[in-house]
């Protein structure tokens, strides 16, 4: 009886899986649920722009004057007089300091004693000189004795000469003892005071020429690279508010400071001579001049898992709404969360958010603006044409 159970049982699963193959097969023919249509992904983007070529350099300096001079004695002696205080302008000529003539003038006094002795000498000399010729051409007298008086005259003479020079280096250090000012200016420091006894060459008094003043600014090492000689700048004086003065690059120190490793550079000012006071604080606003950079959002920049160390970014199509990545490299670091990059043309759009859930050739939904923007453009562009 077992047997024909389990006959049985055999059968009707082959009769069931005989239903079940046929029913399997139509159900793997009969079409699916339609694929879905793939929808648009919102997207923030951002227009690639060109940062370096509008950006500027701002450094704080100081206006100072390009001509100043330490004014100092040329002779040594006790300081008696000195009419002038920080802060006075001052005319070529004008005494600004005086020493103790006395000395010198006693020494004048005696060389030009000196002198009228010898040039008595000199004449009473040549008069005998004379006198001696006409011996001798009357063979009066020999040869030799005319030489000897003929000797003394030139010793006499030659005795002038010299103390007319020493007379002159004399009357010098005279004058000399009165401190005049070489050029007009003003007065910007006093070293020595009334009663010092000064050497020759001490530092006394510091002028300063009021017809050419610069700016004076440090700039770091990694942005002296982007200033040029003799580029023209501008300037805004602290006091002025934003008013802005025409400047020139004048000079670019050749080797950093050893302490604080920055580079002076000092700008000539070409206008606003009066306004921009000694001592004034100052602001220099360099143009950038180096190549121009592309820079996108750090939020742009994003590296596929398959591909890591090759940075990518997504590339909006304006005209089918899809992305493609393209590779890029990276560059510095800019304010305003900006990176420069590489690989990239200026103007084109980029997406700026959400680059890690998008696909290849995904469609994405763009702002309106941004179209707006671009048709605009176009419509100008073909007026412009026309």
């Amino acid at each position: 009886m077992a047997k024909p159970k389990m006959l049985i049982t055999a059968v009707r699963g082959k009769f069931i899986a005989c239903l079940l193959l046929p029913l399997t097969m139509f159900l793997g023919c009969t079409p699916q649920d339609k694929p879905s249509q793939q929808v648009s992904r919102p997207v923030k983007v951002a227009r690639i722009g060109d940062e370096a070529a509008a950006g500027v350099m701002s450094f704080a300096g100081e206006v100072r004057a390009r001509y100043e001079t330490i004014l100092s004695f040329r002779v040594s002696g006790k300081m008696i007089d000195r009419p002038v205080e920080v802060g006075d302008r001052v005319r070529k000529g004008q005494r600004v300091a005086r020493l103790d003539p006395t000395d010198y003038r006693l020494g004048t006094e005696a060389v030009n004693a000196q002198l009228n002795s010898a040039q008595a000498e000199r004449d009473f000399a040549r008069d005998d000189l004379t006198r001696y010729r006409e011996l001798l051409n009357q063979r009066v007298i020999s040869p030799a004795e005319f030489d000897r008086h003929d000797t003394a005259y030139t010793t006499a003479r030659e005795r002038v000469v010299t103390l007319e020079a020493q007379l002159s280096q004399a009357t010098n250090q005279l004058q000399y003892t009165d401190l005049l000012a070489d050029r007009d200016g003003v007065v910007t420091g006093l070293e020595v005071e009334t009663g010092q006894v000064v050497a020759v060459g001490q530092p006394v008094i510091k002028l300063a020429r009021l017809d050419e003043k610069e700016i004076h600014i440090d700039v770091p090492e990694q942005r002296v690279a982007g200033i040029g000689l003799h580029q023209k700048v501008s300037v805004t004086l602290w006091a002025d508010g934003n008013r802005r003065i025409t400047a020139r690059i004048r000079e670019i120190a050749a080797a950093a400071d050893p302490a604080s490793r920055t580079y002076r550079v000092k700008a000539t000012l070409l206008e606003g001579q009066d306004e921009a006071r000694l001592g004034k604080t100052a602001t220099v606003w360099i143009p950038v001049t180096t190549s121009p950079r592309l820079a996108v959002p750090l939020s742009a920049v994003f590296t596929p898992q398959n591909e890591p160390g090759r940075p990518r970014v997504w590339l909006v199509n304006e005209q089918a709404s899809t992305v493609h990545s393209v590779p890029v490299q990276i560059g510095e670091t800019l304010d305003g969360e900006l990176t420069v990059v590489s690989g990239l043309g200026s103007g084109q759009l980029v997406v700026s958010a959400g680059v890690q859930r998008l696909l290849e050739g995904q469609v994405v939904r763009v702002p309106e603006e941004i179209f707006s923007a671009v048709r605009e453009r176009d419509e100008r562009r073909s007026v412009s044409h026309e």
